[in-house]
């Protein structure tokens, strides 16, 4: 027999202060719903760009894979010495150009120098270089070109007309230029002449990204509402344009380590004492044919690297693109 009609169940209230005609079963899902005693709780709070893009980030094996490669090369920059014994600057002649031997894997160079353990000490000069010279190049960028997006006028024109200049430099001719003066054998000159280089790229992706910001409707109601200059960029338009920043950045760090590389290996950059795998490239070019070995490890460990950080800017970028979802 069908249940009996209760009234005082059938009436389910209309959220307006009224109350309407509804069946038993209805009125009691309707109660669900609203939030009744065996509601599920309020709705999920919306994700934003960035709990999106670590989601993504986490499923993503090549971010795993070159994440894992880039940790284990900052493991060894700051503790070389917990995977290899010894100094990178004791060479003995007698060893010159030998293979591997036990305790000595990768062989000895042309001046009989271990290559595993100047190999893992480079790691130090190439990590350093690429992290600084990334962040001051990210820094001076991006608020060069944020101000000049944000405010635009004539400090717009002049910065534009400044990066032209800058962007007309070859990168390697201009190293050999300005570092070919400098005596210091530190690797600051090097990451100096990077961020004096490299700000303009930065800069111009800053810049766009802070002209798309400002023309959305939220910043044009906090400036309605009265919010100054700072507070605009510093809490409206900063966090939502600082994205293109982060991926190009991430992928010229990679750029920056085979630049010092390069520099160094034209003589320019660092040099002798100083370990680096640009310097251990040069000095084993003229024997590559009698000790190979001693020019491969420091290569294959300066491509991997840079491929490691390659690969993480394309896994960054594919993560915080919104075209891409």
């Amino acid at each position: 027999m069908p249940e009996p009609h209760e009234p005082e169940g059938a009436i389910a209230g209309t959220g307006m202060g009224g109350a309407m005609d509804l069946a038993a079963s209805e009125a009691t899902s309707l109660e669900k719903t609203a939030g009744g005693p065996e509601s599920t709780g309020p709705q999920d709070k919306p994700r934003s760009l960035w709990s999106d893009a670590w989601r993504d980030l986490r499923r993503n094996p090549v971010f795993i894979l070159s994440g894992l490669v880039i940790l284990f090369l900052v493991f060894i920059s700051l503790w070389p010495s917990a995977i290899a014994s010894g100094s990178p600057l004791k060479c003995d002649l007698s060893k010159a150009q030998q293979g591997s031997q036990p305790g000595h894997p990768f062989g000895y160079d042309g001046q009989g120098c271990d290559v595993y353990t100047r190999t893992v000490y480079g790691a130090r000069t190439s990590v350093t270089v690429g992290v600084c010279a990334t962040l001051g190049v990210a820094l001076l960028g991006s608020v060069l070109g944020g101000l000049a997006g944000f405010f635009g006028g004539v400090w717009d024109s002049i910065l534009s007309r400044i990066t032209d200049i800058f962007f007309a430099i070859p990168v390697v001719l201009g190293g050999l230029v300005l570092l070919s003066v400098v005596t210091s054998n530190t690797v600051w000159p090097v990451i100096g002449f990077m961020v004096l280089l490299g700000w303009p790229q930065i800069s111009r992706i800053a810049r766009g990204s802070v002209i798309t910001v400002k023309q959305n409707d939220f910043v044009q109601a906090a400036r309605a509402l009265g919010a100054s200059n700072s507070r605009m960029l510093l809490r409206h338009i900063a966090p939502n344009a600082v994205a293109p920043v982060i991926v190009v950045a991430t992928i010229a760090l990679g750029t920056y380590i085979a630049l010092e590389a390069t520099l160094s290996y034209l003589g320019v950059g660092l040099k002798p004492p100083s370990v680096s795998w640009g310097i251990d490239i040069s000095a084993a070019s003229p024997y590559i044919r009698n000790a190979p070995h001693a020019l491969l490890w420091p290569s294959g460990a300066l491509a991997i690297t840079v491929l490691a950080f390659i690969m993480l800017g394309d896994a960054v970028r594919d993560a915080l693109d919104p075209k891409l979802r």
